[in-house]
C-alpha cells in the first residue's frame, strides 16, 4: 500500500526525468563540435576554458570511460551562439591542447545501431554459449 508520501515522491521523480529529457532534446538540437585526440588530462572545464578564445561556450564535456572513469580521448563542445562552430573549427583544428595535436570538426548525428540482447544469446546452434561441453 503506497503512502501519500510515496505518491508524492514517485511524481516528482517523474517530473525531474521529464524535465532531463527536455533539456537532452534542446541540447541535441544545437550543433556540436566534435573534439579528437584529446590528453588524457584533459577536463570539462579546461576544454571550455580553451574554446572560449572563439565565443561563450555553453557546454564543453570530455567522455569517458563508464567503469573506470578515464578520459576515452574525445569530446564535445556546444557554443552558445552556433556561428562560433565554423571559427572553432578554423582556427582551433590543429592547435595544441595539454601537449596534444587536436581535431576539431562539426560532430555528425549518432548512428542508431540496432542494441545487442545478451540474455538470450547463446552462442548460436550449439546452445551452450561460451562454454564447451567436454568430450570424455
Amino acid at each position: 500500500m503506497f503512502r501519500s508520501s510515496d505518491v508524492h515522491s514517485l511524481y516528482w521523480k517523474q517530473v525531474d526525468l521529464t524535465q532531463s529529457i527536455t533539456m537532452k532534446e534542446e541540447y541535441m538540437q544545437k550543433q556540436n563540435l566534435f573534439v579528437g585526440s584529446l590528453a588524457y588530462a584533459t577536463t570539462d572545464d579546461s576544454l571550455k576554458a580553451f574554446f572560449e578564445q572563439i565565443g561563450e561556450v555553453e557546454r564543453a564535456s570530455v567522455a569517458t570511460d563508464r567503469e573506470t572513469g578515464r578520459s576515452r580521448g574525445f569530446g564535445f563542445v556546444t557554443f552558445v551562439n552556433e556561428e562560433d562552430n565554423q571559427k572553432a573549427v578554423d582556427q582551433l583544428n590543429g592547435k595544441e591542447l595539454d601537449g596534444r595535436t587536436i581535431t576539431v570538426n562539426l560532430a555528425r548525428p549518432r548512428e542508431d545501431k540496432p542494441r545487442r540482447d545478451f540474455n538470450n544469446d547463446r552462442g548460436g546452434e550449439r546452445g551452450g554459449g561460451s562454454f564447451r561441453q567436454r568430450s570424455w
